[in-house]
């Protein structure tokens, strides 16, 4: 019997505004070994990457594994060659991260959003594993997502696909990040709930008492302060929940009337803290989506975690590595 040929091993970089997560994976999706540091942002570009590099190197030195390729998801903007246009958690613009690596490593690299990079992790080995028509929404500080279509990662005219979370979703409405206003993030995002709840404290103390006795004082009332107080039965908290919930599905509705998915994947902070958002979310968009959009759609949460984004990366590298790439 011929032996089996096994996947080459590529590695996985997850690389945030605090914190850079790498791994070497096999062709299952498996890690090999891992290591994270923080991102020290503050340093600049150069620092941050001349750290990647020397990361990365550690991780090639381990023969036994021998990884053939890079893939690194980024929070922010990509192009088509790997340029980092945005990226404001880094304080980047415009760093060419894929010539720099390749020059550097002497490897394959392909660069991506960090969200579209934990979508396909979820995809191929979580979640939404088997499915080809799925959205993967992550719920955290932010709201990010990807669109898998007819087993296709959507990556759109400029490589810029999947940025959910920037859905009109109230005209005119709560300023968001992204200098818009009114997006479902400036709703429903971790540091919108925040806001939000502040604004509710301030116009009622009384009914606030719960949260600012968690917190402390109203500025540090954070989405983990609601989170926490909602469990305790506060009343304000779950008025809170249940109004994120609504603008949630509000924007989720006009995802699955565009998309037409099967399954949507929910993951972040937010949805881990609150995972009963999901099953509300699910109940209020089943109300406002189109009927026809909803017959066959599944809700569930995110089942990788933390390790969606280097899990992607790598499985992204594979595609390169075969040709596979949608």
């Amino acid at each position: 019997m011929a032996e089996k040929i096994l996947p080459p091993t590529t590695i996985g970089v997850d690389l945030g505004g605090t914190k850079v997560a790498a791994a070497i994976l096999d062709g299952e999706g498996d890690i090999l070994s891992s290591h994270k540091y923080p991102t020290n942002s503050e340093k600049g570009s150069d620092s941050v990457v001349e750290d990647l590099v020397g990361c990365i190197t550690k991780l090639l030195q381990q023969e036994k594994y021998n990884p053939k390729a890079l893939g690194i998801g980024v929070a922010g903007q990509i192009d088509v060659n790997g340029m980092v246009r945005s990226a404001p958690n880094l304080n980047w613009r415009d760093v060419p991260l894929k010539t720099r690596l390749e020059e550097e490593l002497g490897l394959p690299v392909i660069v991506t959003n960090d969200v579209r990079a934990a979508t396909l992790g979820e995809w191929e080995y979580g979640s939404g594993k088997g499915v080809n028509d799925l959205v993967v929404l992550f719920v955290g500080t932010g709201i990010g997502g990807g669109v898998i279509t007819s087993g296709r990662l959507l990556r759109g005219c400029t490589n810029t696909a999947g940025e959910l979370g920037h859905i009109t979703i109230v005209v005119d409405g709560r300023n968001c990040h992204c200098s818009k206003r009114g997006c479902m993030e400036a709703y429903g995002g971790g540091w919108a709930i925040a806001e939000r709840a502040q604004d509710a404290v301030c116009s009622d103390s009384s009914a606030g008492k719960a949260l600012l006795e968690i917190a402390g004082h109203v500025k540090q009332i954070t989405a983990a302060t609601v989170s926490k107080a909602y469990h305790d039965g506060d009343q304000l908290a779950l008025n809170l929940v249940k109004e994120t919930s609504h603008y949630i599905a509000a924007g989720v509705s006009s995802i699955v009337n565009a998309f037409n998915p099967c399954l949507i994947v929910f993951g972040g902070g937010v949805i881990e803290g609150i995972p009963e958002l999901i099953q509300m979310i699910e109940e209020q968009t089943k109300k406002e989506a189109l009927k026809p959009a909803i017959e066959n759609l599944r809700f569930t949460k995110a089942s990788l975690g933390g390790k969606a984004g280097v899990v992607g990366a790598a499985a992204l590298a594979q595609h390169q590595l075969t040709g596979t790439i949608s």
